[in-house]
């Protein structure tokens, strides 16, 4: 199992080299990167080369790979990323129908082409909108079968917060989740400053036959994420804690 360490989650935590240190004191080999930390590629990777970190997975905006796949593919070799990640869709271009996400989840196929063709993998993370029913299949669904080869980052956080079940999930795409979001959440009421989320193993989540039924599909690749945390180096350290204890 390698712990990763979504970089998003220090978004407003202060400079790069201060967050990767931390990350790096805390136990995690890995990061996970997003946008943010895309400007200076190279820089970015001096900078994990020196703290001894790795970032084997980074989220790439699907417009962005859409628009010029050459430059974010790039970007990714840079960076030494294998698998180049599509993370959200704004709210306005989600589908409302089941035909509109069947036409979404040939969208996103269509888009990893290029990545698969430059030797890198290709996949998507989800929220909870990709958790809705459609009539007995989800979005998710959708896009998974879409193509075997679309891989998929399962945000444990969000599928449980949509209200339904990681596990079934893993059982039936295990063959491609590439990692997991392991992300808790707070218990009712709590943490409303940090959007009702928790530091892992600090939640409400039932990790053990989670982390049993990812380790059984294969998934070794376990990504600490926080999408609103006050402070930042709090969440690494008791994250990576909980983690190590799975």
């Amino acid at each position: 199992m390698q712990l990763s360490y979504q970089l998003y989650s220090a978004r407003n935590a202060g400079a790069l080299e201060d967050i990767l240190d931390a990350v790096a004191k805390a136990g995690f080999t890995a990061v996970e990167g997003y946008g943010g930390v895309y400007g200076d590629p190279q820089k970015t990777r001096a900078a994990l080369d020196a703290h001894g970190l790795t970032m084997p997975g980074g989220h790439f905006a699907l417009w962005d790979v859409e628009a010029d796949a050459a430059a974010q593919i790039e970007i990714a070799r840079a960076l030494g990323v294998q698998t180049m990640i599509a993370p959200f869709l704004m709210p306005d271009d989600r589908p409302t129908d089941r035909a509109g996400w069947e036409a979404f989840a040939t969208r996103v196929a269509e888009a990893g082409k290029p990545v698969r063709d430059a030797g890198l993998a290709w996949g998507w993370h989800n929220h909870d909108f990709e958790l809705v029913d459609l009539g007995g299949v989800t979005p998710l669904d959708l896009i998974a079968q879409a193509d075997a080869d679309t891989m998929l980052e399962l945000d444990i956080g969000w599928v449980n917060r949509a209200g339904a079940d990681p596990l079934r999930y893993i059982a039936d795409y295990g063959s491609q989740i590439v990692s997991a979001h392991i992300k808790d959440i707070a218990p009712e009421g709590e943490a409303r400053d940090e959007d009702g989320w928790a530091d892992v193993g600090q939640g409400v989540t039932d990790w053990g036959p989670i982390h049993a039924a990812l380790k059984a599909a294969g998934v070794t690749l376990y990504v600490a994420e926080h999408d609103n945390p006050s402070d930042a180096v709090r969440f690494a350290r008791r994250s990576a804690q909980a983690m190590k204890s799975f």
